[in-house]
């Protein structure tokens, strides 16, 4: 690997919006992150819905769904 050409990994400290924190290796010394593992559909089993905009409503008024 050449010298001077690659930036400093340390420790970071990664913040969700959940409220949930955990330390990770990065070239940044903060990241803000929407989603977590601790707050994920995925990892928790727990579905959560978004309604963004009206998109769920847009989507049933177009189908006839309800």
């Amino acid at each position: 690997m050449k010298e001077g050409i690659h930036p400093n990994y340390k420790k970071s400290t990664v913040n969700c919006a959940c409220g949930n924190t955990f330390e990770t290796g990065s070239v940044k010394e903060t990241l803000r992150v929407e989603i977590c593992s601790e707050c994920h559909p995925f990892f928790t089993g727990r579905q959560k819905f978004v309604d963004k905009g009206g998109r769920v409503d847009k989507f049933k008024k177009k189908y006839g769904i309800e």
